[in-house]
């Protein structure tokens, strides 16, 4: 193709020659300089044709760094040219001023000559194209993951942050070695601001549990920690429908962006130094080049975007180094570097219970999501060991039994409590001493016709759940207390008056009816 339409400028020059035309006349006719249409003049057709077929050789502008790239491709076969050109950027300083097509040549050639084949592409989702949003108008936020190989070998997960405005394409990362929380993210969300130099007017976000805690059917419950800074803030959040990920393209294109051509292939060296560096990619590739779609500099376009923006409400904090949290186990330890460290028994509260582990001194200590002390061990250096602090530990079968004959006395020992206990025993054996101690807490000072009224109810209707059995003891409760009040009020009976204007009062007290108890009995049998 290059050959034929040098061919037509070629014909075109010697056309132009014919009718009278002087050189510099050709050259501004057929945009190329005046050397080059001299020397096409010089030549007849078979000379031109010859000329063309033959392999340039000319001066290579990346040729000093062969040895760079050939190491690169060689290591992380998978990066890509835009990379490569990102990498000469950061480590050469004296690296000349050239075209990404260049670099993209350049490093086509490096494959080609060393046999470095790139891995086939993995196939990524297809997204609409939206129309573009005007400046300040909106933002897209989102969440990435990424394993990084560490200077020792192993593997390190990094988590970031990244937010775009959505009309310049202006990006912010923000990396951190833990997953984010709610109070991360709004920290992460202050240094955005900061970065970008105002808020805009909307942020568009999926629906992670970080931001909400349930749909609701579209009148979305945000987490504490979110709700109180939008609160606090002039921007207004917008959620993503579930499975719609065409509505915030922008930010998922961003995600991939600082997989693929920022962590991909890079050294982990420390959390600090990662977020130094993020920042001098975006300033320097992910700002700073041409963008792929709107064919403009985000860097550029973010000089105007600003002006639209709304002013930021606070001077953004930098967040706090937190302490790393760990997931608990269900027997009630935490694996930290392949050992096993006990807890004290009740920490774990479900899958996701965690913990914050803190390296001081040769010790770990760990803390609840509270930041409470509630535990403290020596580091081990070995691999697999257990880690045990016996005030951790407790004989579960005597605690277990006490607590069980407690509140057999709370109930009165009658023969029906005592036959609803070995009920809820076998319905709930992995929860039994749970459920005796909710019970327990519970009969501290309630009369004893409730208790019995209460066993005999839920015996009749199978109720084995502590929580229920302490729900059905309020309503008993309340009901008591009702009925103890019209009492108060009810007026002596009186014999009737002959007189017209003397009235018989007939007071009678409400009564207890079973349907009370109904939404109660109904949650427990479904």
């Amino acid at each position: 193709m290059k050959s034929k339409s040098k061919f037509v400028m070629w014909y075109k020059i010697r056309e132009l020659h014919e009718k009278g035309l002087n050189k510099s006349q050709i050259s501004k006719e057929v945009g190329i300089d005046r050397a080059s249409v001299r020397k096409y003049l010089t030549m007849n057709e078979e000379g031109f044709r010859q000329w063309i077929s033959k392999p340039r050789d000319l001066p290579e502008k990346l040729a000093s760094f062969e040895g760079f790239i050939k190491a690169e491709l060689i290591k992380f076969p998978f990066l890509s040219a835009s990379q490569i050109e990102d990498r000469l950027k950061e480590n050469f300083s004296n690296l000349p001023d050239i075209h990404s097509k260049t670099v993209y040549n350049y490093v086509h050639k490096i494959r080609k000559k060393y046999g470095i084949e790139k891995p086939a592409k993995e196939k990524y989702r297809q997204f609409e194209k939206l129309a573009e949003l005007p400046y300040g108008a909106q933002a897209q936020v989102d969440f990435g993951e990424f394993n990084m190989q560490t200077t020792l070998g192993g593997r390190q997960k990094v988590y970031f942050f990244c937010i775009v405005l959505s009309a310049s394409r202006y990006k912010f990362v923000y990396i951190q070695n833990q997953p984010f929380t709610a109070q991360t993210a709004v920290s992460a969300h202050q240094l955005a601001f900061d970065y970008f130099q105002g808020t805009p007017k909307e942020i568009l976000y999926d629906q992670d549990k970080v931001f909400i805690h349930d749909e609701n059917l579209g009148d979305y419950l945000l987490t504490h920690e979110f709700k109180a800074f939008c609160d606090s803030q002039s921007f207004t959040p917008v959620f993503c429908r579930k499975a719609d990920p065409q509505s915030k393209g922008k930010i998922e294109n961003v995600v991939k962006y600082v997989k693929n051509n920022f962590l991909r292939g890079r050294i982990f060296s420390g959390i600090e130094s990662l977020n130094s560096l993020v920042l001098e990619w975006l300033k320097r590739t992910g700002n700073g080049k041409q963008h792929s779609t709107t064919h403009k500099i985000p860097l550029q376009e973010w000089a105007f975007e600003k002006q639209y923006l709304l002013p930021v409400k606070n001077t953004p904090p930098q967040p706090t180094p937190s302490m790393p949290q760990y997931n608990v186990r269900k027997d009630n330890t935490v694996v930290y570097k392949s050992n096993f460290y006990s807890l004290p028994q009740g920490t774990y509260q479900g899958n996701d219970t965690k913990i914050y582990l803190e390296l001081k001194d040769e010790k770990l200590n760990f803390y609840n999501q509270e930041k409470e002390l509630i535990a403290t061990h020596a580091v081990s250096l070995n691999k697999g060991e257990f880690v045990r602090n016996s005030d951790h530990s407790r004989n579960k079968s005597c605690s277990q039994e006490q607590t069980c004959k407690e509140v057999l006395d709370l109930l009165g020992n009658t023969k029906k409590s005592v036959i609803y206990i070995e009920l809820l025993r076998n319905d709930k054996p992995r929860h039994f001493h749970d459920n005796l101690r909710a019970i327990k807490n519970k009969l501290g000072t309630v009369g004893k016709e409730i208790i019995e009224k209460t066993v005999e109810l839920c015996l009749e209707n199978k109720i084995f759940n502590g929580n229920v059995f302490c729900e059905i003891i309020d309503k008993q409760t309340k009901q008591t207390e009702n009925e103890l009040k019209l009492k108060q009020f009810k007026l002596p009976a009186c014999e009737k008056k002959t007189s017209d204007n003397q009235n018989v009062i007939n007071a009678n007290p409400q009564t207890s009816d079973i349907n009370v108890y109904q939404k109660i009995l109904d949650y427990a049998t479904n």
